[in-house]
């Protein structure tokens, strides 16, 4: 497999794993109506943290430790 060829593949399957992941995180906001779930602080900082996490570990992986870099188009 050649680099163009790679890149296109990273480009298709990156897109809909990250399009995947979050439209999950919005079906996860949709816990958040109390007229349907009740939840405590404790529970909600579990769940954050728990996605912190795991997204610090697969950010690690790329290998790009961007310290202070601002966002911009």
């Amino acid at each position: 497999m050649d680099e163009k060829e790679k890149q296109e593949r990273f480009n298709r399957i990156a897109t809909n794993r990250t399009n995947k992941i979050l439209d999950m995180l919005r079906l996860l906001g949709n816990c958040s109506n109390t007229s349907n779930y009740s939840y405590s602080e404790e529970q909600v900082k579990k769940i954050f943290l728990a996605i912190e996490n795991e997204v610090k570990e697969q950010k690690s992986k790329f290998g790009r430790k961007e310290k202070n870099k601002k966002f911009s188009l």
